[in-house]
């Protein structure tokens, strides 16, 4: 996808988050539960993980700034977004949640917290709604009445928590029910236990690990597990961990399938063309716009992975407020106008993939 007149002045966050106001949340739980609150948010949703809080360590000036709607606002005029798209903080952890009548609850009093406190405040702010993949009926509801009713763009999908990784049948109606829909899904990673990690005593090697393994071990259950030809209108993303993840599956589940390919009666697996090989078969769903890589702007590795992958899948994400500021953000976007890319894919990169992925012009 190209465009004749290159517009680089747009930017699509195309994944930013906010902190959220479990006071708020706790007022728009079912009766029942809104009675015994308020609940503070780990009351609402579980930890990350042990691995947050075990260590000091020092952030940037100005990052993990509080910033609520208005601080938002001001955020996208000094970076010079055009529009941001919004997943949680505390409840990246909602893949934990062990009671399934909490899961329900709690994803349904969160979404309309975001469509009260965001979406109707600003056009500029789109949403990904939680849903409750501890019940699959439950999540494919709750789905349509986040796209139908609250004009949300799709949900996030935990990358770790859940029973089963996001590729599993068990989850296959929920991937029905956004192709029908149109809407995106989009993995986030966030919570790093279970993924060999557990007892890593130095926490960058965690935070930069972590979130490229859960969502490596998601996109390889997604891709293998033949949910792109399953249901072919889906668009998935996997956010915030890097571009250099999406590189090394190319290559690992590529050698691998040919070496190892599974016994398959059943068609129940990814199923290539003849002659296709797994990478050629997961750039071509990239370029056919059902995969989308989040990326930050300053890796070395965006201007290889487009030429290897094409422009399609990658998506500008600031992630503020988290370990960013101000200056950092206008940093990597100019590390994007003045990386080795084209206009075209520079322009792609900046909104015009997110424009595809969530369905949204600003």
């Amino acid at each position: 996808m190209t465009t004749t007149a290159v517009d680089l002045e747009t930017i699509i966050d195309a994944d930013g988050h906010l902190f959220e106001d479990p006071e708020a949340i706790s007022a728009l739980m079912p009766v029942g539960y809104r009675e015994r609150g308020p609940f503070d948010l780990l009351k609402l949703f579980p930890p990350l993980d042990h691995l947050h809080s075990a260590s000091m360590i020092q952030l940037p000036p100005g990052s993990f700034e509080r910033s609520g709607t208005e601080g938002w606002k001001r955020f996208m005029g000094a970076a010079g977004i055009s529009a941001a798209v919004l997943y949680p903080t505390q409840a990246l952890a909602y893949g934990k949640i062990v009671s399934i009548d909490w899961a329900v609850a709690v994803c349904r009093a969160y979404n309309d917290w975001l469509h009260e406190a965001y979406l109707r405040n600003d056009a500029r702010f789109k949403g990904m709604a939680l849903i409750p993949m501890q019940d699959p009926p439950a999540a494919v509801a709750e789905l349509r009445r986040a796209v139908e009713d609250l004009g949300m763009a799709g949900a996030m999908l935990p990358s770790t928590g859940l029973k089963a990784h996001v590729g599993s049948p068990e989850y296959w109606p929920v991937y029905e029910e956004a192709e029908r829909l149109g809407c995106c899904l989009a993995v986030h990673g966030g919570c790093h236990s279970g993924l060999g990690l557990d007892n890593m005593n130095v926490y960058p090697a965690v935070h930069g690990l972590g979130h490229p393994f859960g969502i490596m071990v998601s996109f390889a259950g997604i891709l293998m597990n033949g949910v792109y030809d399953k249901f072919p209108g889906i668009r998935i993303g996997f956010l915030e961990g890097g571009v250099s993840w999406f590189l090394l599956c190319l290559e690992r589940l590529d050698e691998s399938w040919a070496t190892h390919i599974p016994y398959d009666p059943g068609a129940k697996y990814i199923r290539l063309r003849d002659g296709e090989s797994i990478f050629d078969y997961t750039v071509r769903q990239a370029r056919e716009g059902r995969i989308y890589v989040g990326c930050e702007g300053g890796e070395f590795a965006l201007p290889y992975a487009v030429k290897v992958a094409g422009p399609e899948p990658f998506m500008y994400s600031s992630d503020f407020p988290h370990e960013v500021n101000r200056e950092s953000i206008r940093h990597e976007i100019e590390e994007v106008l003045e990386c080795e890319m084209t206009a075209a894919e520079k322009a792609m990169t900046l909104h015009e993939n997110a424009e595809r992925f969530y369905g949204f012009r600003p």
